[in-house]
């Protein structure tokens, strides 16, 4: 079974509605969770928000937290699931590359999660072109929210 399958298994199974918050994956997250068996019962949406001014604007990034860091990474988790009022929420940003971006190097990822035992962070340090970086974060945040539904 694969993730996807076994995540879409699960949410169906413990009724949990699930949000994305995403940056870096520029929405490949949602696509791939939104073509999962049953998603139209468990999968909230989510929200693409690139550009610093979108996390700030809709996904109330406070100011001056870096974009590629662990406390934004849970803010926008956090945000997310309040703003679809979701039972478990996983966000994505960092640095895709090729090159480094504000003193982060490409593939150092952050991915952030939030549901009603509090909120937190794991950190990626990725190789490869920024779509493997890319597809390695979705397959990350697929395991991740796995990982908050078995917990």
């Amino acid at each position: 079974m694969t993730d996807i399958d076994e995540l879409a298994r699960r949410a169906q199974e413990t009724g949990t509605v699930i949000a994305v918050a995403e940056s870096l994956t520029s929405g490949n997250l949602a696509a791939t969770i939104g073509a999962a068996e049953g998603a139209g019962d468990w999968f909230a949406g989510g929200v693409v928000a690139y550009r610093l001014e979108t996390k700030h604007r809709v996904l109330d990034l406070a100011p001056g937290i870096d974009p590629c860091s662990p406390e934004c990474a849970e803010q926008l988790a956090r945000a997310v699931r309040d703003l679809t009022g979701a039972d478990l929420a996983v966000s994505a940003t960092g640095v895709g590359g090729p090159e480094p971006h504000d003193g982060h190097d490409p593939g150092t990822v952050y991915l952030g999660w939030s549901d009603g035992d509090g909120t937190g962070h794991l950190l990626l340090e990725l190789d490869g072109d920024p779509e493997q970086v890319i597809d390695d974060s979705v397959d990350a945040a697929l395991g991740l929210l796995l990982d908050r539904l078995r917990s």
